[in-house]
C-alpha cells in the first residue's frame, strides 16, 4: 500500500462567547484537519493573534466588549493575512456588510450547518500548487504557490481573498468574469445567497489596497450587472 504524507495541520482561532458554539465549531473544523484555539472576547483573541501564527479566524460579530467587526478591522490594520469568516445572525445585514468592508473573507449566518462551515473554512485556506508557478499580466504577478502579489517586482501585501480575486481576474484578463464565476473560483462555492454583495465588497477593498500602493484601481473594471474585468496590462 502506498502511503501519502499527512498534510500539515492548520490552526483556527474561534472567537465566540458561547461555549456550546465553540464546541460545535471545534468539532466541525477538526473533521477537516484543523487544530483549534478559542477566545471569548476580542481582547483574548488579540492576545493570541499577537503571539502565534493563526491560519484562520472564525469570528462572531456579537462579542462582549469590542465587537467582532472591530477585531476584524484591527486584524487587517496590523497586516495579519489570515482568512476571517464571520458568524452573523440571520438577517443581520448591517453587521455582515460592516464585517466584509472591514476585511472579512466570508460569512456564515446562524443557525448554520457545521459541515458547511467546515467546508467554507477549508476553501478559504486552500492553497494549490497545480498549474503554472505564477499568473502574470504586465507588471502584475501572483504566485500560485504562495499567493504573494508583486507589481513590477515590488511586493504588494494583500489579504488572502483579495489576492485570490486579483489572481482570478488576471488569469482571465480581457474577459468579463461574472460574479457567479468569481464565487466559484475565489470562494469555492456556488451558493449565491449574498454572493454579489460579498464579491462587491471584496472588489472595493482590493481597489483601496491597490490605490494605497500607488497602483490604479482601474485595473479592476466593473461590467455593470455582469461582473468584473481586468484589461491587458502589458503597456501599464
Amino acid at each position: 500500500m502506498t502511503s501519502h504524507p499527512t498534510p500539515p495541520s492548520l490552526t483556527a482561532l474561534i472567537v465566540d462567547d458561547e461555549p456550546q458554539m465553540v464546541y460545535i465549531i471545534t468539532f466541525a473544523l477538526e473533521t477537516q484537519g484543523f487544530s483549534c484555539l478559542s477566545a471569548s472576547t476580542a481582547e483574548e483573541a488579540w492576545a493570541i493573534l499577537s503571539n502565534q501564527a493563526i491560519d484562520l479566524v472564525i469570528l462572531d460579530v456579537m462579542l462582549p466588549g469590542a465587537s467582532g467587526v472591530e477585531l476584524c478591522r484591527r486584524i487587517r490594520a496590523a497586516g495579519i493575512g489570515a482568512p476571517v469568516i464571520l458568524l452573523t445572525a440571520l438577517g443581520d445585514e448591517p453587521h455582515r456588510i460592516a464585517g466584509l468592508e472591514a476585511g472579512a473573507d466570508d460569512y456564515v449566518t446562524k443557525p448554520f450547518s457545521p459541515r458547511e462551515l467546515a467546508l467554507r473554512a477549508r476553501a478559504v485556506t486552500r492553497r494549490t500548487g497545480a498549474g503554472p508557478e505564477a499568473i502574470e499580466n504586465g507588471p502584475l504577478r501572483v504566485s500560485t504557490l504562495t499567493g504573494r502579489v508583486s507589481w513590477a517586482g515590488r511586493s504588494i501585501p494583500l489579504p488572502d481573498t483579495e489576492a485570490r480575486l486579483l489572481a482570478a481576474l488576471a488569469r482571465h484578463h480581457d474577459t468579463v468574469v461574472t460574479w457567479q464565476e468569481l464565487l466559484g473560483e475565489v470562494w469555492d462555492t456556488s451558493d449565491d445567497s449574498g454572493g454579489r454583495e460579498m464579491v462587491r465588497t471584496t472588489v472595493y477593498r482590493l481597489r483601496r489596497h491597490l490605490q494605497a500602493r500607488g497602483i490604479s484601481p482601474e485595473i479592476v473594471i466593473s461590467a455593470r450587472g455582469r461582473g468584473y474585468l481586468m484589461p491587458r496590462l502589458d503597456d501599464a
